[in-house]
């Protein structure tokens, strides 16, 4: 299906679907289990098996490989009410749009070996193995490399901030096959492989603490072999295919923090509300009302952005503008309003039992990952502005 700017009603029927299926779903999952999880640090596996039954996890998949065959704006309302409810849709989020560089660039076979099996589930592929260590946000300067052998590659390096991989039967792994030295931009000799983390043997992981239950890890490559098809699409054009799915994610990504801050609004209102001090309802304080009321406004306007860019996507057209826009204007605004409903419960939102520190913390990520505020103030100013490149 391809999404419009005005929607149709057929479509904006499927999205109330949508919705009422993840609030059905969460409804199975209070803030008690959120709670339990994120204490314990460990995976959500009940939650994502439930999704995982209805199908949602393969929205994207086109129906031809077994998936929903859904626009990237419908997908967005799934993760979106995850968040809306209370939950986390980080666990689950790469299972939607990892799958995209596999469907856009890869061949035929790895379409019809792989894509079946990720829409239904039966194979996860949510772990992504791009960030290094030494490189940061500069990739190019990544020095996992995968060496040509008679049969394939042998793979060595190593990766950090690697999340859910401990969860997840497949990788995307970006590693150098050419030396940047021998290259005439430094983006080429880059290549994407898909990689069977179930027989692959040189894997090793070590699990990164973080203040987000987000399961992340560093990730060692030893000398692991790697057969010649796993490359997905053409070597040395990795690089490409990798900012190819970027977009995607930074739309879904926005649409996650558009559901937060809609949770931290409607509790902060909530609290507001109930809560008597002075013998009033603490919200009757402009100097309460007005920031909820603020951050409200902030999460509305982002949104805008968000379906914007979501159908641009949905209509195959450039939105590289618009989805980096739409992930500043959320991650910032859902930011807003966490600090807000902080503010707003006082010691008590410091409580777990609360909710809202928790959140707070779930949020925050997304003001860095998957890319942070300052890079993409710095697209904007470059590609947007036409200014000098500023690094």
């Amino acid at each position: 299906m391809t999404a419009t700017a005005q929607p149709t009603e057929d479509r904006a029927e499927l999205r109330r679907e949508l919705r009422s299926l993840i609030d059905t779903i969460c409804a199975d999952y209070p803030d008690a289990y959120w709670r339990e999880v994120d204490e314990a640090r460990r995976y959500p596996e009940e939650f994502v098996d439930a999704l995982t039954g209805t199908g949602c996890l393969g929205a994207l998949v086109p129906e031809e490989f077994g998936g929903l065959g859904l626009g990237l704006g419908d997908a967005s309302v799934l993760l979106e009410g995850i968040n809306a409810n209370g939950g986390n849709a980080g666990p689950v989020h790469a299972q939607l749009y990892t799958m995209g560089s596999l469907l856009r660039h890869g061949s035929r076979e790895q379409k019809r070996r792989y894509l079946p099996d990720v829409a239904s589930g039966r194979i996860r592929l949510q772990a992504f193995g791009i960030t290094e260590p030494t490189a940061g946000s500069d990739t190019t300067r990544i020095r996992t490399t995968a060496t040509r052998t008679a049969d394939g590659y042998v793979v060595n390096g190593q990766k950090v901030f690697i999340s859910r991989v401990q969860h997840s039967d497949l990788m995307l792994l970006l590693a150098r096959t050419t030396p940047r030295s021998e290259t005439s931009r430094r983006s080429d000799g880059l290549s994407l492989f898909l990689i069977d983390l179930r027989e692959a043997d040189g894997v090793e992981l070590r699990p990164l603490r973080t203040m987000v239950n987000h399961e992340t890890n560093e990730v060692f490559f030893n000398n692991v072999r790697v057969p010649a098809d796993a490359l997905i699409g053409e070597e040395g054009q990795g690089f490409r295919y990798v900012l190819d799915g970027m977009n995607a994610e930074r739309i879904l990504i926005a649409a996650e923090c558009v559901g937060d801050g809609r949770w931290f609004v409607r509790r902060a209102s909530r609290y507001a509300t109930e809560r008597e001090v002075f013998d009033r309802p603490i919200g009757q304080n402009q100097g309460v009302q007005f920031p909820i009321a603020q951050a409200h406004v902030h999460i509305e306007a982002a949104d805008l952005m968000r379906w914007k860019a979501a159908d641009l996507f949905d209509a195959g057209k450039p939105c590289g503008a618009e989805a980096n826009m739409a992930k500043l204007l959320a991650s910032e605004a859902s930011w807003e309003a966490a600090d807000v409903a902080l503010q707003t419960h006082g010691g008590y939102g410091l409580t777990a039992e609360y909710d809202i520190e928790r959140k707070f913390r779930e949020t925050r990520l997304y003001r860095i990952a998957p890319i942070s505020s300052n890079l993409i103030l710095s697209y904007v100013g470059q590609h947007v502005l036409g200014m000098p490149r500023s690094f």
